[in-house]
This record gives structure tokens, sequence and C-alpha cells, in this order.
């Protein structure tokens, strides 16, 4: 289906940045509503209305009832897509976040020690996406959602909440089917704990499978490296007008199952800038998550953050940010994520109780996939990841199971094959492109062979290439491309604290079949 007549013509798109876009879009939808108002008017339709019933414009913000549902009682509205995140403090902070279908009346969560003694009540903010008809290709949307800030918790212990509002009691007992808990962190670095990543997820059966397994491996915490539902289907930050907001609804009642119970940290991609909402493209990401409020502004880029869980100092990335592949948000937080990232890993490498330094964001350091490596991220981040110790970069981007060896100064510091073990202070850092969420497979460049557990087909070297800042691919041959799958699959990675701390890096289908593990060993 094309582009309707109010869209952005793509020979135009091409050359804007989202702001751009976002302008265009507010500025062209204006002129066609008046217009549709003027020939209702004429005609009479609006005759006795108080407002017009054309497409509204959107707003994220509090909004605690709408005329929509005014008079619809909150006893037949049942909320869904629930939804964890860490606060800053993951010891003592939880952030949870679902939706409702109709704007409701004082929302609230429930929560204690015990499910059948939810005494502790803490109100929710509503914050609403309007999303206008767009010519007959998507009608329009209201959504809601609902974040409540659960602080003061206790370090280490497992808490049950519900969700309700007026209307609707969690604590009812035909509602208590609807509890669900969440633990968290300990006061004090665990001996182990699991934690799993994936990017480039969507909606699908694939998607679903991963859910089923990962939520097996009892993971203390969940990182999503990007490119979430796909409601923009493009992903160029050219035609986002076009992105089905509904979307949103079907990923987060397919996600509910474990992010209800597992905190979902999430990051940003290319697919989630949604030009409608924000110059940025990122007032939908704000509206739909509570993320760590970690020092840097969540309004410049929501998907950038840090926090602390035993052992592991886990930093987020926006790499819309310095893409050289995708400009369209390039330089929009005008160097600040950047120098923020450098103070951050300071701090982690500095502190006495962190052994790991984990990074995770969506566009691919080093890869050999369809959109390969971007030169954007290898200027701005890799400096910074070698000169404070980065031990562990998940990227997505690519939708397949990429690992290098360990990479220092750019070359290959240490061979790392299935079942290696690597010292990042010695060798380099590993770099993982975990793009088997559940979205549609890529592959890798004519004539590679992928090489994987059980199936090992190591070659010298790939020819591939890079994002240079003119957005020309520059060939490069490569020999750090170690592992590499075509197919859906997730990371587990099992943190060990003690005397001689690692990480154990595996790779798992969906059918649980194991396609690569490695050590991350610090002093090994």
């Amino acid at each position: 289906m094309g582009l309707p007549d109010f869209g952005i013509p793509p020979a135009l798109a091409r050359r804007m940045s989202m702001a751009e876009q976002h302008e265009y879009l507010r500025l062209r939808l204006s002129r066609r509503r008046a217009l549709v108002t003027a020939g209702a008017v004429a005609s009479g339709l609006l005759a006795g209305c108080s407002g017009g019933s054309g497409p509204r414009g959107a707003t994220a913000g509090a909004s605690p009832v709408a005329s929509s549902s005014s008079e619809v009682s909150g006893a037949v509205i049942a909320p869904f897509g629930r939804h964890l995140a860490f606060g800053a403090d993951p010891k003592t902070q939880m952030r949870i976040s679902w939706q409702v279908p109709l704007a409701v009346r004082r929302p609230y969560v429930r929560v204690g020690l015990r499910p059948d003694d939810l005494d502790r009540r803490i109100p929710a903010e509503v914050r609403d996406l309007r999303t206008p008809e767009l010519g007959g290709v998507r009608p329009a949307v209201e959504q809601y959602y609902l974040h409540a800030a659960l602080d003061g918790l206790r370090p280490g212990t497992t808490y049950y909440y519900g969700v309700g509002h007026e209307g609707f009691d969690p604590a009812a007992p035909r509602h208590r089917p609807t509890i669900a808990s969440f633990r968290t962190a300990p006061a004090t670095p665990p001996g182990r704990f699991v934690f799993t990543a994936f990017g480039d997820q969507g909606v699908g059966e694939e998607a679903v499978a991963n859910n089923r397994l990962l939520l097996r491996q009892d993971p203390a915490f969940h990182l999503h490296a990007g490119d979430i539902c796909y409601a923009n289907p493009t992903g160029r930050g050219k035609e986002s007008d076009l992105f089905d907001a509904s979307q949103w609804d079907r990923f987060l009642k397919q996600t509910e199952p474990v992010a209800r119970s597992v905190p979902w940290m999430v990051t940003t991609g290319n697919h989630d800038m949604e030009a409608w909402y924000s110059p940025d493209g990122y007032g939908g990401q704000l509206a739909r998550f509570s993320l760590p409020d970690s020092g840097f502004d969540p309004r410049t880029a929501p998907g950038v953050y840090a926090f602390r869980y035993g052992n592991v100092g886990v930093v987020a990335l926006d790499a819309n940010d310095v893409s050289y592949e995708l400009p369209a948000n390039r330089g929009c937080t005008d160097g600040r994520q950047t120098a923020w990232l450098d103070r951050t890993l300071r701090e982690l490498r500095a502190a006495p109780d962190v052994d790991f330094v984990v990074v995770f964001f969506h566009h691919c350091a080093y890869s050999t996939s369809t959109h390969a490596s971007d030169g954007g991220v290898r200027a701005e981040w890799l400096p910074l990841f070698a000169r404070h110790r980065v031990d562990l970069v998940i990227n997505g981007h690519n939708h397949v199971y990429e690992r290098t060896d360990a990479i220092r100064g750019g070359e290959v510091g240490r061979p790392v094959p299935v079942g290696g073990s690597t010292d990042p202070a010695r060798d380099g850092i590993v770099y993982v492109t975990a793009g088997g969420g559940g979205k549609d497979l890529y592959g890798f460049p004519t004539g590679v062979k992928e090489s994987y557990e059980g199936s090992v087909a190591d070659r010298e070297s790939v020819d591939t290439f890079r994002w240079t800042r003119s957005r020309r691919r520059s060939p490069e041959s490569v020999e750090w491309s170690r592992v590499r799958y075509r197919g859906f699959s997730f990371l587990r990675v099992e943190a060990e604290a003690g005397a001689a701390p690692r990480l154990t890096v595996s790779a798992l289908t969906p059918g649980g079949e194991r396609i690569d593990h490695f050590e991350v060993r610090r002093g090994g």
C-alpha cells in the first residue's frame, strides 16, 4: 500500500532528521484536519456537537480519565501488559508498568510480602498516547500506560503485587489470579545469578518460544537491546508516520508472562523511533516504559541508564545518537551521552564490589551480517570501552547470532573458540550480536558458512564492511568473526563472584540447544 497523501515523500524523508519529520507530520496533519473539519461543518455533520470528530493529536502525559470512557465502569476494564524495570537501585527500587484499554480513575498498585496481604497501596501515574488515523492506512488509537514507583523496598526480598483502579481491586477474590511477584536484588553480591539478553524481538511464535525458554532460566533480569516490537516497520527514520501503534498492545500482551516477574530492561533501536510523538521520536518509549534514573536525562534518551546487580554493572546506551548508518537522530544528545558514558564506566570500574561491566545497545560494533558494523559506534564508544576495560558488549540490529574473538585495538587480541575463555584486561573485549529475539532472520556474506557449537567451520577471514560518516560502505576483511548462527536465539549469562569471578556466556535456541558458550574471567 502506498503512502497516504499527507505522508512524507521518501525522497524528502531521506534528507530529514527525526525532528524535521516530527514537524512535517504535525503541520501536514493539522492542515488535513482543518480541511476535514471545514468540510464537515459545511455539510452540517458537526451541528450540535461540542467538538470535532476528526483525528486527534498525540499526547504523552497524565490523563486520569478520558471522555471516551468516562461512562464505562472500571469493573469491566482489565489491566494487561504488566512489565517491570529496576529503579536506579535494584536493591530497593522497582518500577511497575501496565496498560488499560480505556482510561480509568485512581489507578494504583497493591504490594506486600504475602499474596494474601497486599497492605501497601501506591498510586500510579497515567501516560496517554493518542495517535491519529492515517489516511485510511491505520485507525486512530488511544493508549493508556500506567506506572508506579516502588521505593524503600527490602534487599533480597520477594514481593507480591497486583495492579488495579477504581472498580478493579486486585485483592478481591475474583482478581487474585492476577497477582504476580518479583524479587529485589540482594544487599551483597550473591555467589551466582543469571541474566538473559536479546534484541530484535517483534511479535510472533518465535518470540514467544524464546520467552518461554528464557523464563525457565530464572533470570534476575533481562536485557532487550532494542527494536522492541516493530510498530515502526521501516526503522530508517524516514516513514515513521506509517507505524502501527496497536502493535505495542500485542507486544505487551505477548511479553507479560515473563516481564510481570522479570525486570525487562530495554534500550532503543532504530525501529523504536516514532516521529509522531516528539521531535526525537522517543515520546512513545517515554510513555510505555519506566527505566532507571541514573544521572542521564531520560527525556533526552530514555534508553540510556546504568544499574548494578550483584558483582555486575550494566550500562544501556542509545546508539541512534552516534550511528553512521542511520543518522536520523545522530547527535541528538549533542555529546552528552558519550560524556555520561565516560563518567559512568569510570565509576563502575572503580567500585570495589563490581567485577564485571556489561554494556548493551542496538547497532553493532562488530558484525558481518546485513547491517554489518557501525563506524559511528566504533569511533565514539570503543575507545571508552577499552580505557575502562569493559568485559562484555551485547548488540542487536543484525537478526543473527554472531560472536567475536576478544578484540583489542580493532584486531584479534586472543582467539576465543566455542568453550574458550578470555580475560578482558589482557585480551580485549568480546562483542556479541544477539539479534535472534524473534524477528525475521538475516544471513551472512555470500560463501561464509555458519559456525557454531556442534558445527564449527572456522575460517581465517570474512569479507564485510563498516558504515562511514558519509553513509558509505567501507569494505574490510576481518578475522574476528568466530561464531555465526542464522537462527533464533538468546543469551544466558551466569555471573559468579568470589576469588575467581567469571561470566559464563551461553547462546540458546528456543528449543534449548546450546550453540555457543565461553567464559569471561578476571585475573584468569
